[in-house]
Protein backbone atom coordinates (compact mmCIF):
# COMPACT_ATOMS: atom_id res chain seq x y z
CA UNK A 1 0.00 0.00 0.00
CA UNK A 2 0.91 3.92 -1.12
CA UNK A 3 2.83 5.21 2.08
CA UNK A 4 1.15 7.67 4.31
CA UNK A 5 3.66 8.96 6.93
CA UNK A 6 7.42 8.17 7.76
CA UNK A 7 8.31 8.08 11.35
CA UNK A 8 10.81 10.95 10.59
CA UNK A 9 7.58 12.94 9.20
CA UNK A 10 5.53 12.01 12.10
CA UNK A 11 8.72 13.38 14.11
CA UNK A 12 8.83 16.60 12.51
CA UNK A 13 5.12 17.62 12.71
CA UNK A 14 4.71 16.81 16.16
CA UNK A 15 8.10 17.74 17.62
CA UNK A 16 8.63 14.22 18.64
CA UNK A 17 11.02 11.60 18.24
CA UNK A 18 11.15 8.26 16.80
CA UNK A 19 12.86 5.32 18.69
CA UNK A 20 13.12 3.63 15.32
CA UNK A 21 12.18 4.28 11.69
CA UNK A 22 8.89 2.82 10.32
CA UNK A 23 6.27 3.72 7.90
CA UNK A 24 2.45 3.66 8.19
CA UNK A 25 -0.23 3.79 5.76
CA UNK A 26 -3.18 4.52 8.37
CA UNK A 27 -3.92 5.86 11.17
CA UNK A 28 -6.59 5.80 14.33
CA UNK A 29 -6.82 6.40 18.23
CA UNK A 30 -9.17 3.23 18.89
CA UNK A 31 -7.37 0.31 19.20
CA UNK A 32 -10.27 -1.54 17.96
CA UNK A 33 -10.33 0.06 14.64
CA UNK A 34 -6.29 -0.53 14.20
CA UNK A 35 -5.50 -2.66 10.85
CA UNK A 36 -2.41 -3.49 9.46
CA UNK A 37 0.25 -1.03 9.01
CA UNK A 38 -1.58 1.69 10.68
CA UNK A 39 -0.74 4.24 13.54
CA UNK A 40 -1.62 3.91 16.42
CA UNK A 41 -2.34 7.84 18.82
CA UNK A 42 -2.96 6.94 21.86
CA UNK A 43 -5.15 9.75 23.18
CA UNK A 44 -5.56 10.35 26.90
CA UNK A 45 -9.49 11.31 27.99
CA UNK A 46 -11.25 11.68 30.97
CA UNK A 47 -12.19 8.06 31.75
CA UNK A 48 -9.81 6.29 29.55
CA UNK A 49 -5.90 6.59 28.11
CA UNK A 50 -5.15 4.63 25.06
CA UNK A 51 -1.78 4.03 26.45
CA UNK A 52 -3.31 0.79 28.00
CA UNK A 53 -4.40 -0.41 24.74
CA UNK A 54 -0.70 0.08 23.06
CA UNK A 55 0.10 -3.25 23.53
CA UNK A 56 -3.33 -4.46 21.55
CA UNK A 57 -2.74 -1.85 18.52
CA UNK A 58 0.60 -3.68 17.71
CA UNK A 59 -0.97 -7.38 18.43
CA UNK A 60 -3.70 -5.99 15.60
CA UNK A 61 -1.02 -4.40 13.10
CA UNK A 62 -0.15 -1.08 13.74
CA UNK A 63 3.20 -0.51 12.90
CA UNK A 64 4.04 2.46 14.90
CA UNK A 65 2.53 4.71 17.33
CA UNK A 66 2.39 8.22 19.04
CA UNK A 67 2.71 7.89 22.93
CA UNK A 68 3.66 10.54 25.54
CA UNK A 69 5.63 7.49 27.65
CA UNK A 70 7.98 4.97 26.27
CA UNK A 71 6.48 1.56 24.97
CA UNK A 72 7.91 -1.56 23.69
CA UNK A 73 7.65 -0.83 19.82
CA UNK A 74 8.05 1.42 16.88
CA UNK A 75 6.68 4.74 18.65
CA UNK A 76 7.03 8.68 18.37
CA UNK A 77 7.92 10.41 22.12
CA UNK A 78 5.67 13.17 22.03
CA UNK A 79 4.66 15.65 25.27
CA UNK A 80 0.89 15.92 24.43
CA UNK A 81 -0.84 13.43 22.27
CA UNK A 82 -3.63 15.26 21.85
CA UNK A 83 -1.57 18.40 20.58
CA UNK A 84 0.17 15.85 18.63
CA UNK A 85 -2.40 14.79 16.68
CA UNK A 86 -3.83 18.34 15.64
CA UNK A 87 0.00 19.17 14.48
CA UNK A 88 -0.17 16.04 12.62
CA UNK A 89 -3.31 17.34 11.27
CA UNK A 90 -1.95 20.94 9.97
CA UNK A 91 1.26 18.71 8.69
CA UNK A 92 -1.68 16.70 6.46
CA UNK A 93 -3.70 19.82 5.20
CA UNK A 94 0.00 21.66 4.62
CA UNK A 95 1.66 19.10 2.41
CA UNK A 96 -1.90 18.48 0.07
CA UNK A 97 -2.91 20.72 -2.82
CA UNK A 98 -6.25 19.08 -2.18
CA UNK A 99 -9.28 21.84 -2.72
CA UNK A 100 -11.01 21.01 0.38
CA UNK A 101 -14.81 20.97 1.20
CA UNK A 102 -16.50 21.49 4.80
CA UNK A 103 -19.52 20.47 5.60
CA UNK A 104 -21.65 21.27 8.71
CA UNK A 105 -25.32 22.17 9.36
CA UNK A 106 -28.29 20.83 11.89
CA UNK A 107 -29.01 18.15 9.38
CA UNK A 108 -27.93 16.48 6.08
CA UNK A 109 -24.05 17.08 6.78
CA UNK A 110 -22.85 13.44 6.67
CA UNK A 111 -25.11 12.19 3.78
CA UNK A 112 -24.09 15.35 1.73
CA UNK A 113 -20.41 14.55 3.30
CA UNK A 114 -20.69 11.41 1.33
CA UNK A 115 -22.26 12.42 -1.62
CA UNK A 116 -19.67 15.09 -2.25
CA UNK A 117 -17.11 12.14 -1.98
CA UNK A 118 -19.27 9.89 -4.54
CA UNK A 119 -19.08 12.79 -6.85
CA UNK A 120 -15.62 13.88 -6.48
CA UNK A 121 -14.07 10.37 -6.09
CA UNK A 122 -15.99 9.58 -9.89
CA UNK A 123 -14.16 12.61 -11.37
CA UNK A 124 -10.75 12.29 -9.81
CA UNK A 125 -10.55 8.48 -10.69
CA UNK A 126 -10.46 7.94 -6.92
CA UNK A 127 -8.32 10.57 -5.65
CA UNK A 128 -10.87 12.25 -3.11
CA UNK A 129 -10.66 11.78 1.03
CA UNK A 130 -13.31 12.30 2.98
CA UNK A 131 -13.98 11.65 6.44
CA UNK A 132 -15.71 8.61 7.58
CA UNK A 133 -18.11 7.43 10.12
CA UNK A 134 -19.30 10.58 11.43
CA UNK A 135 -16.34 11.40 12.97
CA UNK A 136 -16.58 15.45 13.14
CA UNK A 137 -15.37 16.57 16.36
CA UNK A 138 -12.41 17.98 18.06
CA UNK A 139 -10.43 14.64 17.34
CA UNK A 140 -12.76 13.34 14.44
CA UNK A 141 -11.89 16.17 12.36
CA UNK A 142 -7.72 16.00 12.75
CA UNK A 143 -7.58 12.17 12.30
CA UNK A 144 -9.78 12.46 9.15
CA UNK A 145 -6.75 15.32 8.13
CA UNK A 146 -4.06 12.76 9.71
CA UNK A 147 -5.50 10.11 7.04
CA UNK A 148 -6.03 12.36 3.97
CA UNK A 149 -3.24 10.74 1.13
CA UNK A 150 -0.96 13.60 -0.74
CA UNK A 151 -1.83 13.32 -3.47
CA UNK A 152 -5.31 13.29 -2.88
CA UNK A 153 -6.92 16.15 -5.59
CA UNK A 154 -10.36 16.76 -3.11
CA UNK A 155 -10.68 16.73 0.87
CA UNK A 156 -14.71 16.46 2.01
CA UNK A 157 -14.48 16.58 6.11
CA UNK A 158 -17.77 16.82 7.98
CA UNK A 159 -17.56 19.39 10.94
CA UNK A 160 -19.95 19.35 13.88
CA UNK A 161 -21.05 21.45 16.50
CA UNK A 162 -23.17 21.39 19.81
CA UNK A 163 -21.48 24.69 21.77
CA UNK A 164 -20.35 28.21 20.35
CA UNK A 165 -16.79 27.98 19.15
CA UNK A 166 -16.24 24.87 18.62
CA UNK A 167 -16.25 25.32 14.63
CA UNK A 168 -14.09 27.68 15.02
CA UNK A 169 -11.28 25.89 15.90
CA UNK A 170 -12.35 22.72 13.51
CA UNK A 171 -12.59 25.18 10.15
CA UNK A 172 -8.90 26.58 10.95
CA UNK A 173 -7.50 23.01 11.12
CA UNK A 174 -9.38 21.81 7.73
CA UNK A 175 -8.56 25.34 6.21
CA UNK A 176 -11.51 24.69 3.36
CA UNK A 177 -11.84 26.45 -0.37
CA UNK A 178 -15.25 26.01 -0.02
CA UNK A 179 -17.77 25.54 3.32
CA UNK A 180 -21.42 24.24 3.51
CA UNK A 181 -24.04 25.31 5.77
CA UNK A 182 -26.82 22.76 4.75
CA UNK A 183 -29.63 23.71 7.11
CA UNK A 184 -30.28 25.58 10.50
CA UNK A 185 -32.40 23.68 12.56
CA UNK A 186 -33.14 23.69 16.39
CA UNK A 187 -30.57 20.66 17.20
CA UNK A 188 -28.58 21.26 20.47
CA UNK A 189 -30.93 23.88 21.23
CA UNK A 190 -30.80 23.59 24.90
CA UNK A 191 -27.15 25.12 24.98
CA UNK A 192 -28.07 28.02 22.90
CA UNK A 193 -29.64 30.64 25.44
CA UNK A 194 -30.30 33.10 22.34
CA UNK A 195 -32.18 29.24 20.23
CA UNK A 196 -31.71 29.29 16.65
CA UNK A 197 -30.03 32.70 15.77
CA UNK A 198 -27.38 31.21 18.71
CA UNK A 199 -26.85 28.12 16.41
CA UNK A 200 -27.26 30.04 12.71
CA UNK A 201 -23.92 32.32 14.67
CA UNK A 202 -22.38 28.70 15.61
CA UNK A 203 -22.54 27.12 12.23
CA UNK A 204 -21.61 30.39 10.54
CA UNK A 205 -18.17 29.94 12.17
CA UNK A 206 -17.33 27.35 9.67
CA UNK A 207 -16.51 30.55 7.28
CA UNK A 208 -13.58 31.57 9.67
CA UNK A 209 -11.23 29.20 8.09
CA UNK A 210 -12.12 29.77 4.41
CA UNK A 211 -9.01 29.84 2.02
CA UNK A 212 -8.17 33.14 0.33
CA UNK A 213 -10.82 33.17 -3.14
CA UNK A 214 -13.14 30.83 -0.85
CA UNK A 215 -16.33 30.03 -1.62
CA UNK A 216 -19.65 30.42 1.39
CA UNK A 217 -22.42 27.98 0.53
CA UNK A 218 -26.05 28.79 2.31
CA UNK A 219 -29.50 27.78 2.31
CA UNK A 220 -31.58 30.78 0.81
CA UNK A 221 -34.84 29.44 2.26
CA UNK A 222 -33.60 30.01 5.56
CA UNK A 223 -35.52 32.22 8.41
CA UNK A 224 -31.57 33.26 9.29
CA UNK A 225 -30.10 33.45 5.50
CA UNK A 226 -29.23 36.96 5.82
CA UNK A 227 -28.12 36.24 9.18
CA UNK A 228 -25.74 33.69 7.34
CA UNK A 229 -24.79 36.05 4.43
CA UNK A 230 -23.39 38.61 6.54
CA UNK A 231 -21.12 36.25 8.21
CA UNK A 232 -20.35 34.80 5.28
CA UNK A 233 -19.34 38.02 3.32
CA UNK A 234 -17.10 38.66 6.07
CA UNK A 235 -14.81 35.49 5.10
CA UNK A 236 -15.89 34.39 1.87
CA UNK A 237 -15.07 35.68 -1.54
CA UNK A 238 -18.14 34.26 -2.81
CA UNK A 239 -21.02 33.46 -1.68
CA UNK A 240 -23.73 31.21 -3.10
CA UNK A 241 -27.03 30.33 -2.03
CA UNK A 242 -29.14 27.11 -3.11
CA UNK A 243 -32.78 26.57 -2.51
CA UNK A 244 -36.39 26.16 -3.78
CA UNK A 245 -37.12 30.02 -3.93
CA UNK A 246 -36.57 32.70 -6.36
CA UNK A 247 -33.33 34.43 -5.88
CA UNK A 248 -31.77 31.42 -5.07
CA UNK A 249 -27.96 31.15 -7.05
CA UNK A 250 -28.76 27.40 -7.47
CA UNK A 251 -32.56 26.38 -7.38
CA UNK A 252 -34.40 23.90 -8.11
CA UNK A 253 -37.07 24.73 -10.89
CA UNK A 254 -38.89 21.27 -11.33
CA UNK A 255 -39.14 18.14 -8.51
CA UNK A 256 -40.67 15.02 -10.21
CA UNK A 257 -40.82 12.02 -7.88
CA UNK A 258 -38.97 8.66 -9.41
CA UNK A 259 -40.67 5.30 -10.54
CA UNK A 260 -38.61 3.49 -7.84
CA UNK A 261 -38.43 6.93 -4.72
CA UNK A 262 -36.60 9.63 -5.07
CA UNK A 263 -36.96 12.62 -7.15
CA UNK A 264 -35.94 13.87 -10.60
CA UNK A 265 -34.96 17.52 -10.24
CA UNK A 266 -34.67 20.18 -12.95
CA UNK A 267 -31.91 22.78 -10.99
CA UNK A 268 -30.97 26.00 -12.37
CA UNK A 269 -26.90 27.15 -11.45
CA UNK A 270 -27.16 30.71 -12.79
CA UNK A 271 -26.77 30.59 -16.29
CA UNK A 272 -26.65 26.80 -16.70
CA UNK A 273 -29.99 23.96 -16.31
CA UNK A 274 -29.21 20.64 -14.96
CA UNK A 275 -31.22 17.69 -14.74
CA UNK A 276 -30.58 14.70 -12.41
CA UNK A 277 -32.17 12.21 -10.62
CA UNK A 278 -31.38 11.15 -6.92
CA UNK A 279 -31.74 8.07 -5.51
CA UNK A 280 -32.43 8.97 -1.77
CA UNK A 281 -36.07 10.47 -1.25
CA UNK A 282 -37.28 13.19 0.36
CA UNK A 283 -37.55 17.03 -0.26
CA UNK A 284 -34.34 17.42 2.26
CA UNK A 285 -32.36 15.56 -0.27
CA UNK A 286 -33.50 17.90 -2.91
CA UNK A 287 -32.09 20.79 -1.02
CA UNK A 288 -28.79 18.67 0.09
CA UNK A 289 -28.72 18.09 -4.20
CA UNK A 290 -28.38 21.87 -4.49
CA UNK A 291 -25.61 22.40 -2.18
CA UNK A 292 -23.61 19.78 -3.63
CA UNK A 293 -23.78 20.91 -7.13
CA UNK A 294 -23.03 24.08 -5.75
CA UNK A 295 -19.88 23.11 -3.66
CA UNK A 296 -18.41 20.59 -6.92
CA UNK A 297 -18.87 24.00 -9.16
CA UNK A 298 -16.92 25.85 -6.36
CA UNK A 299 -13.95 23.32 -6.30
CA UNK A 300 -13.40 22.52 -9.94
CA UNK A 301 -15.13 19.25 -10.09
CA UNK A 302 -17.73 17.81 -12.57
CA UNK A 303 -21.17 18.62 -12.71
CA UNK A 304 -22.17 15.57 -14.82
CA UNK A 305 -19.94 12.95 -12.24
CA UNK A 306 -22.18 15.12 -9.34
CA UNK A 307 -25.62 13.84 -10.98
CA UNK A 308 -24.59 10.37 -11.88
CA UNK A 309 -23.54 9.89 -8.51
CA UNK A 310 -26.69 11.32 -7.19
CA UNK A 311 -28.71 8.77 -9.15
CA UNK A 312 -26.24 5.96 -7.34
CA UNK A 313 -26.31 7.03 -3.84
CA UNK A 314 -27.54 4.64 -1.75
CA UNK A 315 -29.11 5.14 2.32
CA UNK A 316 -26.14 5.22 4.93
CA UNK A 317 -26.53 3.18 7.85
CA UNK A 318 -28.56 5.10 10.65
CA UNK A 319 -29.55 7.64 8.19
CA UNK A 320 -31.94 5.98 5.63
CA UNK A 321 -30.73 2.48 4.84
CA UNK A 322 -33.45 0.14 3.87
CA UNK A 323 -33.31 -3.50 4.98
CA UNK A 324 -35.59 -6.00 3.30
CA UNK A 325 -35.96 -8.50 6.53
CA UNK A 326 -37.51 -11.94 6.47
CA UNK A 327 -39.60 -12.26 9.40
CA UNK A 328 -39.53 -15.62 11.97
CA UNK A 329 -43.53 -15.32 11.61
CA UNK A 330 -43.30 -15.53 7.77
CA UNK A 331 -43.01 -13.11 4.73
CA UNK A 332 -40.76 -9.92 4.73
CA UNK A 333 -40.85 -6.50 5.90
CA UNK A 334 -39.01 -3.42 4.85
CA UNK A 335 -36.61 -1.09 7.80
CA UNK A 336 -36.09 2.62 7.36
CA UNK A 337 -33.34 3.02 9.29
CA UNK A 338 -32.88 6.64 10.83
CA UNK A 339 -31.27 5.12 13.75
CA UNK A 340 -28.62 7.35 14.24
CA UNK A 341 -29.70 10.81 15.33
CA UNK A 342 -33.23 12.91 15.33
CA UNK A 343 -33.98 16.76 16.21
CA UNK A 344 -37.20 18.28 15.30
CA UNK A 345 -36.62 19.33 12.28
CA UNK A 346 -35.41 15.74 10.50
CA UNK A 347 -37.65 14.26 12.41
CA UNK A 348 -40.06 16.62 10.53
CA UNK A 349 -38.59 15.52 7.30
CA UNK A 350 -38.79 12.09 7.72
CA UNK A 351 -42.23 11.95 8.98
CA UNK A 352 -43.24 14.07 6.27
CA UNK A 353 -41.38 11.28 3.76
CA UNK A 354 -42.84 8.30 5.70
CA UNK A 355 -46.71 9.41 4.87
CA UNK A 356 -45.42 8.78 0.93
CA UNK A 357 -44.38 5.65 1.86
CA UNK A 358 -46.49 2.65 -0.02
CA UNK A 359 -46.95 -0.83 1.33
CA UNK A 360 -48.69 -3.76 1.33
CA UNK A 361 -49.20 -3.56 5.07
CA UNK A 362 -49.10 -1.23 7.98
CA UNK A 363 -47.32 1.49 8.58
CA UNK A 364 -45.04 1.30 11.99
CA UNK A 365 -42.78 3.94 13.32
CA UNK A 366 -40.15 3.48 16.16
CA UNK A 367 -39.52 7.10 17.45
CA UNK A 368 -36.71 8.29 20.04
CA UNK A 369 -36.69 11.14 22.14
CA UNK A 370 -34.37 14.03 20.78
CA UNK A 371 -31.89 15.43 22.71
CA UNK A 372 -30.41 18.08 24.17
CA UNK A 373 -33.34 20.59 23.78
CA UNK A 374 -33.26 22.17 27.14
CA UNK A 375 -36.45 23.47 28.57
CA UNK A 376 -37.98 23.77 25.25
CA UNK A 377 -37.71 19.97 25.03
CA UNK A 378 -41.43 19.34 26.05
CA UNK A 379 -42.89 21.71 23.29
CA UNK A 380 -40.21 20.05 20.54
CA UNK A 381 -41.70 16.43 21.70
CA UNK A 382 -45.50 17.37 21.83
CA UNK A 383 -45.36 19.18 18.40
CA UNK A 384 -43.94 15.84 17.42
CA UNK A 385 -47.67 14.42 17.83
CA UNK A 386 -49.18 16.37 14.64
CA UNK A 387 -46.38 14.74 12.24
CA UNK A 388 -46.48 11.48 13.88
CA UNK A 389 -50.38 11.50 12.43
CA UNK A 390 -49.69 13.18 9.18
CA UNK A 391 -47.73 10.35 8.36
CA UNK A 392 -49.77 7.94 8.34
CA UNK A 393 -48.84 5.24 10.71
CA UNK A 394 -50.71 2.92 12.12
CA UNK A 395 -48.72 1.92 14.83
CA UNK A 396 -46.19 3.78 17.04
CA UNK A 397 -43.79 2.96 19.78
CA UNK A 398 -41.91 6.29 21.49
CA UNK A 399 -39.22 5.79 23.05
CA UNK A 400 -37.76 7.57 26.10
CA UNK A 401 -38.67 9.65 28.96
CA UNK A 402 -39.05 12.98 26.62
CA UNK A 403 -41.74 11.32 24.54
CA UNK A 404 -44.55 11.36 27.65
CA UNK A 405 -44.86 14.43 26.21
CA UNK A 406 -45.93 13.19 22.98
CA UNK A 407 -47.89 10.80 24.46
CA UNK A 408 -50.20 13.22 26.23
CA UNK A 409 -50.66 15.00 22.81
CA UNK A 410 -51.28 12.12 21.00
CA UNK A 411 -54.15 11.65 23.81
CA UNK A 412 -56.19 14.48 23.49
CA UNK A 413 -58.83 14.65 21.41
CA UNK A 414 -60.62 12.12 19.38
CA UNK A 415 -59.50 8.82 18.88
CA UNK A 416 -57.39 9.33 15.54
CA UNK A 417 -56.90 5.19 15.04
CA UNK A 418 -53.30 5.16 16.12
CA UNK A 419 -51.87 2.34 18.16
CA UNK A 420 -49.65 4.42 21.04
CA UNK A 421 -46.93 2.58 22.70
CA UNK A 422 -44.28 4.30 25.07
CA UNK A 423 -41.56 1.95 26.62
CA UNK A 424 -38.38 3.42 28.33
CA UNK A 425 -35.48 1.52 26.02
CA UNK A 426 -34.82 0.40 22.72
CA UNK A 427 -34.79 -3.30 24.03
CA UNK A 428 -38.00 -2.35 25.00
CA UNK A 429 -38.97 -0.75 21.81
CA UNK A 430 -37.97 -4.16 19.93
CA UNK A 431 -39.66 -6.68 22.17
CA UNK A 432 -42.82 -4.59 21.36
CA UNK A 433 -42.44 -4.14 17.78
CA UNK A 434 -41.70 -8.09 17.83
CA UNK A 435 -44.96 -8.88 18.54
CA UNK A 436 -46.66 -6.91 15.94
CA UNK A 437 -44.48 -6.89 12.58
CA UNK A 438 -46.04 -8.90 9.88
CA UNK A 439 -45.84 -9.40 6.24
CA UNK A 440 -45.79 -6.31 4.05
CA UNK A 441 -45.34 -3.83 6.81
CA UNK A 442 -42.59 -0.93 6.77
CA UNK A 443 -41.24 -0.04 9.78
CA UNK A 444 -39.57 3.42 10.44
CA UNK A 445 -36.50 3.90 13.22
CA UNK A 446 -35.73 7.12 14.25
CA UNK A 447 -34.21 8.84 17.32
CA UNK A 448 -31.39 10.44 19.15
CA UNK A 449 -28.44 8.46 19.09
CA UNK A 450 -28.25 8.14 23.02
CA UNK A 451 -30.88 5.69 23.21
CA UNK A 452 -29.28 2.92 21.17
CA UNK A 453 -32.19 2.07 18.58
CA UNK A 454 -29.34 1.09 16.20
CA UNK A 455 -29.63 -2.21 18.50
CA UNK A 456 -33.19 -2.69 17.40
CA UNK A 457 -32.03 -2.44 13.80
CA UNK A 458 -28.99 -4.63 14.21
CA UNK A 459 -31.06 -7.24 16.07
CA UNK A 460 -34.48 -6.96 13.45
CA UNK A 461 -31.91 -7.78 10.15
CA UNK A 462 -29.79 -9.84 11.70
CA UNK A 463 -33.00 -11.84 12.89
CA UNK A 464 -31.96 -12.23 16.64
CA UNK A 465 -35.53 -10.68 18.17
Amino acid sequence: MTILWTSDAIAKATAGTANIDFTVNGVAFDSREIGPGDLFVALKGEHSDGHLHVEQAFASGATGAIVSQPVDGPHVLVTDTTVALDELAKASRSRTDAKIIGVTGSVGKTGTKEALYAALKRCSFGEAHRSVKSYNNHVGVPLSLCRMPQNSKFGIFEMGMNHAHELSALTRLVRPHAAIITAIAPAHIGNFPTGEKGIADAKAEIFEGLMPGGTAIIPHDSAHFQRLRKKAERHADHVISFGFEKGADVRAVDIVGAPHGGSLVTAKLGDRSLCFTIAEAGRHWVSNSLAILAAVRAVGGDLASAGLSLAEMSGIDGRGRRHLISLKSGGKAVIIDESYNANPASMKATLQHFADEKCTGRKIAILGAMGELGEQSPHFHAALADDILLSGAEAVILVGEDMAHTVAKLGQGLDQGVKISHVASASDALTEVAKMISDGDILLIKGSNYLGLSTAVSALVSGEY
